[in-house]
């Protein structure tokens, strides 16, 4: 049965659920201070557009409470700058507060933002920006079983166990670089790198085996979930390409692009009704106190040369 459930444990991701037998709770968090609330504020209100309801969904503060610091760090009727062309792409933190998904809720109850990132368009504009999130990682799988998964739909190991993994946030870094480190009460530990760039976003993914076993089977799931880019909120895979290591997405009238890639890739495909992408890698095998790698990159492209993109893409070596 293990076996079984190992084959075939990312199709169960996909069409599986327990979401309605689990009670909804709730992921907002409150900013601890004044720059954090300015912070996360203008993530909202300015950059994601978010209605006072959602910010207060997100944070947990009042509607009086949100009013009040909109009003006092200047941020009422703010708009995001338009992103000029030597402007790294820009990549901020998901907030929460609002589902990325349109679709197949049941599948993703609760969703943590400590695993989600926004990646913004580069061709939306102020009045209304365009962004995906980047689900990283949505799930791990191992010999020992699903080892996480970044909302509840189907019980993990800790689950099962009726242990709760603390929520964390992103560290913020120099260069609009986000990281975060994930220890799990067996010994696991991995962690996520976000790199913006002037033409995509660098990714890695990273996993120490702190057990005193070799782990194997690391399978993961990395989501790109669609829902805040104009024009990509479609609900099928018919504008969809799917060429290791790429899973590609297409604009429902112009000639606009979202690729995301993985490696080393070990299945590329789309979910429809979220709508998302999915490039999924697999970390290599790796022994007790060993650390193991997988590398990731997003991007946007405008053109009717998608073929010729990707080949530019392989080129620049991301992977490596």
């Amino acid at each position: 049965m293990r076996r079984i459930w190992m084959t075939l444990g990312l199709t169960f991701l996909g069409l599986a659920t327990i979401g309605a037998q689990t009670p909804e709770v709730s992921n907002a968090r409150k900013p601890g201070n004044d720059p954090e609330l300015k912070f996360w504020l203008e993530n909202m209100a300015v950059h994601h557009r978010y209605s006072v309801d959602e910010i207060c969904q997100a944070t947990g503060l009042s509607a009086e409470e949100v009013q009040n610091g909109m009003g006092r760090f200047g941020l009422e009727g703010k708009k995001t700058s338009k992103r000029g062309p030597g402007d790294k792409l820009l990549v901020l933190p998901y907030p929460g507060g609002r589902h990325p998904r349109i679709g197949f809720l049941d599948g993703a109850v609760n969703p943590q933002r400590e695993s989600k990132v926004s990646v913004f368009t580069p061709w939306d504009s102020p009045e209304q920006p365009g962004y995906v999130v980047a689900d990283i990682p949505e799930a791990v799988f191992s010999n020992l079983g699903l080892t996480y998964l970044a909302h509840t739909h189907v019980p993990t190991l800790w689950d099962l166990k009726k242990i709760s993994l603390p929520k964390l946030e992103w560290k913020r870094l120099d260069s609009g670089v986000l990281e975060i480190e994930r220890p799990l009460p067996n010994g696991i530990v991995f962690g996520t790198r976000v790199v913006p760039g002037l033409d995509g976003v660098r990714m890695e993914l990273w996993l120490k085996n702190g057990t005193d076993q070799k782990l194997t089977g690391l399978r993961v799931q990395n989501c790109v979930m669609l829902k805040g880019a104009p024009g990509f909120t479609h609900q099928d895979n018919n504008t969809k390409k799917f060429v290791a290591p790429y899973a590609i997405a297409k604009h429902k009238d112009l000639d606009r692009w979202i690729i995301t890639g993985w490696e080393p890739i070990q299945r590329a495909w789309g979910n429809a009704p979220c709508p998302c992408l999915h490039a999924d890698p697999q970390f290599p095998d790796c022994e007790a106190g060993q650390t193991t790698r997988c590398r990731g990159w997003l991007s946007f492209y405008e053109g009717n040369d998608i073929d010729g993109e990707l080949k530019r893409l392989d080129a620049k070596g991301w992977a490596k």
